[in-house]
């Protein structure tokens, strides 16, 4: 946390501030404060004028302009505080874990109003900033992922959004919440959720993050620093009932006959091939818990594990400041339900546990576009639910020009192909950038987390030319302190720098089979 060293307060002038305002140069005027140089601080300051020039619908304040008139921009509305000391359902406004069409709102908002939501890390601080991943390890996952919200949005006219509707959300502002700025990266365990390359890497495994400004850093990555693209992993409405039934029955087909009725690659077999309704862990906002309410929500509510129909865990890294989604409506008011903020991630977000996780908080806009669903989007099934939101990414965005490529094609470790699976193609592409980059001092978990979590870009390059799907996977360069591409001489150069501490790992203690890469050193 950035310290504050020159504090404002906008209700006083300039020369009533704790520390007096000055605006002339002279060697002579006395120093305020003091830092340590690659000491993070905060300075706090008023506009040129000194708030003589206020948002009024004139010009008078430019010609007359008086340094007592204070100029305190609005401010957004907070519709979902958050007290990071207390836990989930001691909220003011209690927190979800499930979709449910009759989970109540906690508050209305009106489509055009800048509003504010603020939310807990996607375990409401299950995870610590400590040297041990044991967290990681013995973290109950039937409770996430912890949403703020609903939030029934209305109109000017105080008309619910629609069943039909679309609603277009903005992100306006977003960020770590003030005094939490810092978040994590980890591996699950193989017995407790695994994660893309789990049958790589079966231990569960931890990497602490901290923020300075718009960079991250971590001290069990060292070498590393890049700018994060902040963004809201999960944003979604509330499904119908229509829609949740058909959530339910299709998932459960897929946990109780896929492994018999689908060809599927060992990494997606080897976790879990659904996440079912279940009363453990589960948390229903104001619903009272050991109600008969609750227990039947509770058995039908759906997990917020995947992206569906309602957007919901998309992970779409891009949706930062700027950025719109179009959500479908399926429930009267929408009930828009958001969480799992996430500093940084790359795209796949590999190791599961696998963005910057924090504590964050957004400040959004929305607007509501009668009988959207239909004018926009067409059903990719068999009724009208079948749909999918739009994105419109933002204008901010990090700055690469250089960046390292590697390709994956569907073809296993054991050399077998499978036909046109680009979830084998990049698996393969992961993999060949983890062992690549390992060659410059780093262990391979470090590299398995970083690319789960830095700005890399992931593609399907070729989905045609049977059998093999290739897929990639783009890394800036700039984010190390070393140069990382293939050069005459042996990487790196001289003697090879080992990279110390490792990232916090654990044991794996259980007896499912580990994959090994026969090719790889």
């Amino acid at each position: 946390m950035a310290r504050l060293v020159v504090p404002i307060d906008l209700k006083k002038k300039p020369w009533e501030q704790k520390y007096p305002l000055h605006n002339r140069w002279h060697p002579d005027i006395p120093a305020v404060s003091e830092v340590k140089g690659g000491e993070l601080f905060r300075v706090e300051m008023v506009d040129f004028s000194g708030g003589g020039i206020t948002n009024k619908e004139t010009a008078h304040d430019i010609k007359y302009a008086d340094p007592s008139i204070s100029m305190a921009p609005p401010t957004p509305r907070l519709v979902v505080p958050i007290d990071l000391d207390k836990r989930p359902w001691d909220q003011k406004l209690p927190l979800h874990n499930r979709w449910h069409p009759h989970i109540p709102p906690v508050a209305d908002i009106v489509t055009g109003e800048v509003f504010r939501v603020e939310m807990v890390d996607w375990t409401a601080g299950s995870i610590k900033d400590d040297n041990s991943a044991l967290d990681i390890k013995l973290i109950d996952l039937s409770t996430v992922h912890y949403l703020s919200g609903p939030i029934r949005i209305l109109d000017e006219d105080g008309i619910p959004a629609k069943p039909g509707d679309l609603v277009a959300v903005e992100i306006c502002n977003l960020g770590p919440l003030p005094g939490d700025e810092w978040g994590y990266t980890a591996i699950f365990d193989r017995e407790n959720g695994g994660g893309f390359l789990t049958d790589h890497f079966p231990c569960a495994s931890k990497a602490i993050w901290y923020f300075e400004g718009i960079y991250a850093y971590s001290p069990q990555i060292p070498g590393v620093r890049f700018p994060g693209l902040t963004h809201p992993g999960i944003i979604g409405t509330a499904p119908s009932m229509e829609l949740l039934n058909i959530w339910n029955e299709r998932e459960r087909d897929v946990q109780t006959n896929g492994l018999q009725s689908y060809k599927l690659c060992e990494v997606l077999h080897s976790r879990p091939l659904a996440n079912l309704p279940s009363p453990q862990g589960c948390h229903l906002g104001k619903i009272k818990r050991d109600t008969p309410e609750w227990e039947r929500i509770a058995r039908e509510a759906a997990r917020t594990i995947p992206g569906r129909e309602n957007g919901g865990n998309c992970d779409i890294k891009n949706l930062s400041r700027g950025s719109k989604i179009y959500l479908p409506v399926f429930v009267e008011g929408a009930n828009l339900s958001t969480g799992d903020m996430h500093f940084s991630q790359g795209d796949g977000e590999v190791s599961f546990c696998g963005a910057i996780e924090m504590s964050g908080f957004l400040e959004l806009k929305c607007e509501i576009i009668r009988g959207g669903m239909k004018e926009y989007l067409t059903p990719m099934g068999p009724t009208p639910l079948h749909v999918n939101p739009i994105f419109e990414i933002g204008p901010v965005e990090p700055r690469f020009s250089e960046w390292l490529v590697f390709e994956g094609i569907s073809v296993d470790e054991s050399g077998r192909q499978h036909f046109l699976d680009a979830s084998v193609a990049y698996k393969r592409a992961v993999l060949n950038a983890i062992d690549y980059l390992s060659k410059f001092g780093y262990s391979k978990e470090q590299m398995y987390l970083l690319l789960s979590c830095c700005p890399c870009e992931g593609r399907i390059s070729g989905i045609v030319d049977a059998p093999n799907a290739v897929a990639t996977l783009a890394i800036p360069t700039a984010i190390f302190d070393q140069d990382i591409r293939p050069k005459t001489n042996k990487a790196p150069l001289g003697p090879r720098l080992v990279r110390k501490p490792d990232v916090f790992k654990c044991t794996y203690d259980g007896n499912l089979p580990i994959t090994r890469n026969p090719s790889a050193t």
